[in-house]
């Protein structure tokens, strides 16, 4: 049976300051829409399901983030991820600057959660803590001579 990566669903407090962030990041919004009704109650499993949503897509096409702000239930507030936590991690995206990435996330009140670390002559790359607390990792692949920044 092939099987493909639809989406990664985020649930978050701010759907517009979120948007704002991942597309200076570079992410286009593919659609937005308001949901509610029965089909949503079966499919999410929650009664009541009455949400505000959007598709983001990366610029290459091949990657999706869809964000809820949920208007009913009401959102439940939970303490921030960590890094070793089972469950739902974080999402990854490979930049071309990471500095440059860095100074958008920094616009946004983003920072990383320590700093930048190269990982042997193939990334330097961070984790950040993003909107509604999600961690976003951040990677810049390095040239094939191991450049040094």
């Amino acid at each position: 049976m092939p099987i493909k990566l639809e989406n990664v669903g985020i649930a978050v407090r701010d759907l517009e300051a979120t948007i704002a962030f991942f597309t200076d990041l570079g992410l286009s919004v593919l659609g937005r829409d308001t949901v509610s009704g029965e089909w949503t109650d079966t499919a999410v499993g929650l009664d009541g399901n009455h949400a505000r949503i959007a598709m983001l897509q990366t610029p290459d096409g091949t990657g999706r983030i869809e964000l809820f702000e949920y208007l009913h239930p009401d959102a439940i507030e939970t303490e921030p991820t960590l890094p070793n936590e089972i469950g739902m991690h974080r999402v990854a995206f490979s930049v071309d600057d990471l500095d440059e990435a860095l100074a958008i996330a920094a616009r946004h009140g983003c920072h990383p959660l320590r700093g930048v670390a190269r990982y042997q002559d193939v990334y330097r790359l961070t984790y950040l803590r993003g909107p509604s607390g999600i961690i976003v990792m951040l990677a810049e692949e390095l040239g094939t001579a191991g450049e040094s920044r």
